[in-house]
C-alpha cells in the first residue's frame, strides 16, 4: 500500500496579519519538512486568520490575501519545503464574490484552489453575509495517493463535498478547520469526524486552529480518524502543535465528473508510490482535558491573545477581595505572569476590613503589583454637590472606581479588565460606566456558580503541584457583596445564585419560555422577577466589553436581542 507521512500544523494565527501569518506558515512547514512529512495541513483561512468579518468585503484585503498565497508558495520552495504538499486557507475573491478558500502549494506553485461549499449561518457564524459557496472539488495525486479536500463546515454538514469525494474515490481527505471552542466540543467533534471519514471511505485529517480572536477562542484538538471510525492521532488542546503520523493508504483510483452537484477535478503531482519506509514513531493520541482544565485553558488563552495581539503586555483592574476579581487575577497571572498584573484596591466608606485584606493577600499570592487608592473623598464630592442618595449614591461609587482605573490606564498604559460574570450581566447587576469599564472581560461567559467551581479547582491544582493556591480561601467562602451600602449582600437584590443560575441556564442558554420554566419546577414569582431583570438589561450587555466565549450561547455573538423590545414572557 502507498505510504505518506502527514503533518497537522495546529497554529495560532492573527487576523489581518498576512506577513506574520506567512512567516508562521513557513516556520511550521519547515518543521514538518524536518520531520519528513510529505503533506502538511494548516487551519482554515490560516493566511488571513479567522474570522475576518467585514475585512472580507474589503477588496484590497482580498487581493492582498490572494497575492500572499502565491508569495507563500515561492517562500516555501526557497525554504526547502517545496516537495511537501502544503494546504493553507485564505480569502479569495473572483467574479462571483468573496470566497472562503484553501490552496495546495507544491514545488513553488499554487497547484490547486478550492472554495468552501457549506457556509454556516448560526451561532457565532455569519458566512452568508460574506462568502459565496464553491462548487468545485480538487483531488491531487501525490506519491500514488489521491487526496481530496473539504473546508471546515463541509465536515459539519451532511451531504455535499464529503459525499461527493466518497463517490468519486479518494485515498485521503484533508480538512482545514477554524472551529471555535465551547464546553465539551470534543464530544461532538470526534464522532462527527468519524462519520465523515466513513462517508468518504478514507481517513480524514482534521486540522483546527488554536488561539484567541476577540471573544472567540479555538482549542486545536486536531484529529486523524480512519474510515472505520478509529482515532489514529489527536493533538493537545490550546497549544500550538505539529502532529505527525505515518499512514498506509489506498492507491489511486476514481474518476472526474459531477457528483452530488459538485464538479470533481483531478491532477497528478506524482504517480508512483514512495519506496517502503519504516514509520518514524507511534502516533500521538493526546487525552482531552478535564472540563475544569479545558475551561480554564480557554479563558487563559483567550485573555492572553487579546492582550498580546492588541499590542499590550500588562493589565489592570480592581482588586475588591471578592471572588470575581480573584478569579480574574488568577487567570491574568496564568496568562501573562503575575508581574504583568496591576491590581488596585479602591476602598470606600462601606468596604469591609476583610475585603481589603483579601485583596492584598491575592496580590501577594500571584505576585501582582498592588496599590491602594481610597475613593471616599472623590465620592463625597459627587454625593454632596448632587445630593445623591440610595441607588444613585451606590452607583457613583462604582463609576468613580471605573473613572479611576481608566485614568491610571491612560497614565501608565495598562489594559483595563472588567471582572463581571455572566449571571451579573444576565440580570443587569452591574453599573454601566462603573464596574463595566474595560477593554476585555475574562469571565463574561461564566455563571457565578461556575466562577466558584473554577476557583476551588484552580486552588486544588496549585496544591497538587506544591504551589501556593492563588485565590484566598476567604474570597471563595464569604457571602458575595458589592459593598456599596452598609451590610449589603448580593442576596438582598437577587435570588440565591444556585437557583438563579439554574433559571438563567434554561432561559438564556435554552431559550425556554415562561410555561417551560414553570414546568421545570421554578416558582412563578421568581420566574417573573428573573425574566424581567434579564429582558431589561439588554442595553447594558450591548455596552459591556467582549469576553471569551465558552458556552453554547454567549452574550454578544450568540444572543442578540433588540434593546428596544416590547415582548415579555408572561403567564397569558
Amino acid at each position: 500500500m502507498p505510504q505518506l507521512r502527514i503533518a497537522l500544523a495546529q497554529v495560532n494565527t492573527t487576523v489581518g496579519d498576512l506577513d506574520g501569518n506567512t512567516a508562521l506558515t513557513v516556520e511550521w512547514a519547515r518543521k514538518a519538512a524536518e520531520a519528513g512529512a510529505h503533506v502538511v495541513v494548516f487551519p482554515e483561512m490560516s493566511q488571513t486568520g479567522y474570522p475576518v468579518e467585514d475585512l472580507t468585503l474589503r477588496r484590497t484585503f482580498a487581493d492582498a490575501s490572494v497575492r500572499s498565497v502565491t508569495e507563500l508558495a515561492r517562500r516555501l520552495d526557497e525554504a526547502g519545503c517545496g516537495d511537501v504538499l502544503t494546504y493553507v486557507g485564505y480569502l479569495d475573491h473572483d467574479e462571483v464574490g468573496p470566497r472562503d478558500a484553501a490552496a495546495a502549494l507544491y514545488g513553488g506553485e499554487v497547484v490547486a484552489r478550492q472554495f468552501k461549499h457549506h457556509l454556516p449561518n448560526y451561532g457565532v457564524f455569519d458566512e452568508h453575509r460574506y462568502f459565496k459557496p464553491g462548487t468545485e472539488l480538487e483531488i491531487l495525486r501525490l506519491h500514488g495517493v489521491d487526496i481530496g479536500m473539504v473546508i471546515c463546515e463541509d465536515v459539519w454538514q451532511d451531504g455535499g463535498p464529503i459525499s461527493a469525494l466518497g463517490k468519486a474515490g479518494v485515498g485521503l481527505v484533508v480538512a482545514p478547520n477554524a472551529s471555535p471552542y465551547e464546553r465539551s466540543k470534543d464530544e461532538q467533534r470526534l464522532p462527527l469526524v468519524a462519520r465523515r471519514a466513513a462517508e468518504a471511505g478514507a481517513p480524514l485529517v482534521y486540522t483546527n486552529q488554536v488561539g484567541g480572536q476577540d471573544d472567540l477562542v479555538f482549542d486545536g484538538d486536531s484529529l486523524v480518524v480512519g474510515p472505520d471510525g478509529e482515532l489514529l492521532a489527536r493533538a493537545p488542546q490550546f497549544v500550538e502543535h505539529l502532529l505527525v503520523l505515518d499512514m498506509d493508504l489506498s492507491g489511486a483510483s476514481g474518476s472526474e465528473g459531477e457528483f452530488d452537484g459538485l464538479h470533481v477535478h483531478r491532477r497528478v503531482l506524482s504517480d508512483a508510490p514512495l519506496p517502503a519506509y519504516a514509520a518514524s514513531n507511534d502516533p500521538v493520541i493526546s487525552e482531552p482535558l478535564s472540563d475544569e482544565a479545558e475551561v480554564w485553558s480557554a479563558l487563559v488563552v483567550g485573555l492572553r491573545d487579546y492582550v498580546h495581539k492588541n499590542g499590550f503586555t500588562t493589565v489592570m483592574f480592581g482588586f475588591s477581595g471578592g471572588i470575581d476579581s480573584a478569579v480574574c487575577a488568577s487567570l491574568a497571572a496564568d496568562a501573562l505572569g503575575g508581574d504583568n498584573v496591576y491590581g488596585v484596591s479602591m476602598p470606600s466608606q462601606y468596604s469591609s476590613g476583610h475585603s481589603k485584606d483579601d485583596a492584598a493577600d491575592l496580590a501577594r499570592r500571584i505576585g501582582a503589583h498592588y496599590r491602594v487608592e481610597p475613593i471616599e473623598d472623590m465620592v463625597r464630592v459627587y454625593v454632596d454637590q448632587l445630593t445623591l442618595t440610595g441607588l444613585a449614591e451606590e452607583n457613583i461609587q462604582a463609576r468613580v472606581r471605573g473613572m479611576l482605573l481608566m485614568a491610571l490606564s491612560n497614565q501608565d498604559g495598562h489594559l483595563v479588565l472588567a471582572t463581571g460574570n455572566k449571571t451579573e450581566l444576565a440580570v443587569g447587576y452591574s453599573t454601566i460606566y462603573g464596574d463595566a469599564v474595560g477593554a476585555f472581560a475574562p469571565i463574561k461567559d461564566l455563571f457565578k456558580t461556575h466562577v466558584w467551581q473554577l476557583a476551588s479547582w484552580r486552588n486544588a491544582e496549585a496544591v497538587k503541584r506544591g504551589e501556593t493556591p492563588p485565590i484566598p480561601e476567604n474570597s471563595i467562602t464569604k457571602p458575595p457583596s458589592a459593598e456599596l451600602r452598609p451590610d449589603q449582600k448580593d442576596t438582598d437584590s437577587l435570588p440565591d445564585y444556585a437557583l438563579l443560575d439554574d433559571i438563567l441556564d434554561d432561559y438564556v442558554e435554552g431559550d425556554r419560555g415562561y410555561y417551560e420554566l414553570l414546568e421545570a419546577g421554578f416558582d412563578p414569582e421568581t420566574i417573573d422577577r428573573v425574566v424581567r431583570m434579564v429582558d431589561r438589561a439588554e442595553y447594558k450587555r450591548r455596552q459591556y466589553p467582549p469576553g471569551t466565549k465558552i458556552t453554547f450561547k454567549a452574550f454578544g455573538r450568540d444572543r442578540r436581542l433588540p434593546m428596544t423590545n416590547g415582548w415579555r414572557e408572561r403567564k397569558s
